[in-house]
């Protein structure tokens, strides 16, 4: 049995036989599951599936696989993708002054936890600003942004993102709002973090907004970047407990560790392939 592993991910309107359908096409073309995880929203009427794959003998053929299941996907007009498991997303990060997720992220990928091959990093600060990080073989593009030149900067951004054949794209505290048509080039591949448990406390100084209201609960979220400021279909959120005695300082360092694992999950199941959109929501299948 290979130990190649693949990872098949679909949705469409739900009907009956899709599972038999899947199932008997991995199984006819002499494929094992690995790991089957499924789910039928109710409400909107779509079915989501994830699975993982590998082959049953060494003359097996996962090319073959793929044209049987052009056939089904067009059947069922499914939106789908498969691709090998250690095939690697590749990766641009975009980067404001703040860097913590920044780091945290080059760490976990050195460091082998989030399995990406990050192809460029975009900042609109320029490489003094981060002379305290590694970026080893990176490239780095500085591109600095006014309101005059705001069009030109992402303009050069998308060719930067486009010319690295990037697959998802990361604003790892990028601070700057993407107009409606950039987002509309990233849309469904790109990953933001928010400083909030959304919605709340947008704009400047988040974490003194929340420390002047006496908040009890501080979070992040990490969500899909859409036209829609901090609107996107949320992938990752989690949340702190904050008392009384916790100082504006306090909240600022308590969110910045909440940011990092909060974005670090996110893109570990996006980079697995077990995030899927659900209209303006999303399907998380856990590891």
């Amino acid at each position: 049995m290979s130990s190649t592993r693949h990872i098949l991910t679909l949705s469409c309107v739900n009907r009956p036989g899709i599972v038999a359908k899947v199932s008997a096409a991995l199984f006819d073309g002499g494929f094992n599951i690995l790991d089957a995880q499924q789910f039928d929203d109710i409400k909107t009427g779509d079915f989501f599936m994830r699975v993982v794959f590998n082959a049953g003998a060494p003359e097996v053929n996962v090319e073959d696989l793929r044209e049987t299941f052009k056939a089904i996907a067009l059947g069922f007009a499914m939106t789908w993708s498969m691709r090998p498991v250690d095939q690697r997303k590749r990766v641009v990060l975009m980067v404001s002054r703040f860097d913590h997720c920044l780091v945290d992220l080059l760490y976990r990928w050195r460091s082998g936890e989030l399995r990406m091959d990050p192809v460029a990093i975009i900042a609109n600060y320029p490489r003094s600003t981060y002379a305290h990080i590694d970026f080893g073989e990176i490239p780095f593009h500085h591109l600095p942004i006014t309101k005059e030149t705001k069009m030109e900067q992402e303009a050069q951004g998308w060719e930067t993102i486009r010319s690295a054949k990037a697959d998802l794209v990361i604003l790892a505290r990028y601070m700057q709002i993407l107009s409606d048509g950039f987002t509309a080039k990233l849309e469904g591949r790109c990953v933001n973090i928010h400083h909030s448990f959304l919605p709340g406390f947008k704009g400047a100084r988040p974490y003194h907004q929340a420390h002047a209201r006496g908040v009890k609960l501080i979070g992040a979220t990490a969500h899909f970047v859409t036209s829609d400021l901090d609107e996107g279909p949320i992938i990752e959120q989690d949340v702190e407990r904050i008392t009384h005695r916790d100082t504006p300082g306090d909240l600022v360092r308590k969110g910045r560790d909440i940011e990092r694992r909060v974005l670090a999950r996110a893109i570990a199941n996006v980079l697995e392939d077990r995030v899927l959109l659900n209209h303006g929501k999303t399907v998380v299948f856990e590891g």
